[in-house]
């Protein structure tokens, strides 16, 4: 653990002075480059659970909200996700040339003045948080904020380059936007609410742990303690499959609550197991890095299809 830190203070030592001389120019058009510090492949993942936990939450309340409260929550959402990104951009920017999946990145190969990347982050994030707050409802804000703060300043600035947990406490950020959509509509939050939110929760861990599975050299080479690189593939595969195994009976509550209808109960519940052998055969895998990239696109098939029930139910 201690080497991984060591080697993770000297790389940042190097990248730092690889970006004190960097000129910020790039040959891709500036708009580009600032979509793509935004991510909006998670923007847009992330939307998914939020404009699912909307229509969740009209079928579970009997509220119906108007075009502007649905178009100023997915606009606002989209904003404060696009903020959390671009800091994530500019606070990892020390470590992102030592990874394959993320030296690419603008702010890592000195496209992109990392000032005015910081600028763009705080004002698309506080003009999200507004939106929300004056056009949808304090509660949607406060929820967003929350999201911003944990994944900003908890997870990406402090735990995920002191502990293998950051993980699971940059899940907890993650599973902010089914809350954000959830309180749009109905402005609490009821058990449905919290049972979604548990069940995007419960979700990240495998699912970025079979990322981590896959990476663990760049996350080695970059000073990350992500658990295979401190603990090792088995203990990883062991904590994956006790979410994996939480996640099947949490995701079956939703139906318990009489929130979604029978297609989503049949539908979870074969996911669910399909997971689940996945994950047992992890245990068996002669490739472990070819296990782990299958893991990783079912998970992504998993919530996607589980949001997209959810939306079908709604109807």
């Amino acid at each position: 653990m201690e080497d991984v830190i060591a080697n993770g203070a000297v790389q940042e030592q190097t990248a730092e002075s690889v970006h004190s001389s960097a000129e910020y120019r790039s040959d891709r058009p500036m708009w580009k480059e600032y979509i793509t510090v935004s991510k909006f492949g998670i923007v847009f993942g992330n939307l998914l659970t939020t404009v699912a936990s909307m229509m969740l939450a009209q079928r579970a309340t009997n509220v119906t909200v108007s075009s502007w409260i649905w178009l100023a929550t997915i606009l606002g959402t989209t904003l404060v996700i696009a903020s959390g990104s671009a800091l994530n951009n500019y606070i990892d920017r020390d470590i992102d040339p030592f990874m394959k999946r993320t030296e690419d990145r603008a702010l890592a190969q000195g496209r992109l003045n990392p000032t005015h990347v910081l600028i763009f982050a705080i004002t698309v994030g506080v003009v999200g948080l507004f939106l929300l707050a004056l056009v949808v409802n304090p509660l949607s804000s406060l929820l967003a904020f929350l999201g911003l703060f944990i994944y900003v300043w908890i997870y990406t600035a402090w735990t995920k380059r002191t502990t293998s947990l950051n993980t699971v406490i940059g899940g907890l950020s993650g599973s902010m936007p089914p809350l954000i959509g959830y309180a749009a509509v109905a402005n609490n939050l009821d058990l449905t609410a919290w049972i979604f939110f548990l069940i995007i929760f419960l979700w990240q861990p495998p699912h970025f742990l079979a990322l981590a599975i896959r990476r663990v050299d760049d996350y080695r080479r970059a000073g990350i303690p992500m658990l295979p690189v401190v603990r090792g593939f088995r203990e990883t595969k062991r904590q994956m499959l006790r979410y994996t195994a939480a996640l099947v009976p949490v995701s079956i509550l939703l139906y318990a609550t009489r929130s979604v209808g029978i297609l989503y109960l049949i539908t979870t519940v074969v996911l669910g197991i399909i997971y689940l052998v996945l994950m047992l055969q992890g245990f068996n895998a002669k490739d472990d890095l070819k296990w782990a990239k299958l893991l990783f696109k079912y998970s992504l098939y998993y919530v996607t299809i589980i949001s997209l029930v959810i939306m079908v139910n709604a109807f």
